[in-house]
């Protein structure tokens, strides 16, 4: 059980050193760049009312779109 204690403490020290860390830096989490979209595999929504932060998405990437698409004329 000592051992288990001793084992559990390092790693908590360990996470809050990380976590000081971040802190200081102030730096925000962030994903990494793999994951579905690198795939070509896009999240469906299913929303009938799609959040806002999607609404731009969308927006933006219909706007960059049509400017590729009015390049190529």
């Amino acid at each position: 059980m000592t051992l288990f204690l001793i084992t559990l403490g390092f790693f908590l020290l360990v996470v809050a050193g990380m976590a000081v860390g971040y802190i200081f830096q102030q730096k925000s989490l962030a994903g990494s760049c793999g994951g579905l979209g690198s795939l070509g595999i896009d999240k469906a929504c299913n929303c009938d009312n799609p959040c806002e932060k999607r609404q731009e998405r969308e927006r933006k990437a219909a706007m960059t779109k049509n400017s590729i698409d009015i390049k190529t004329l």
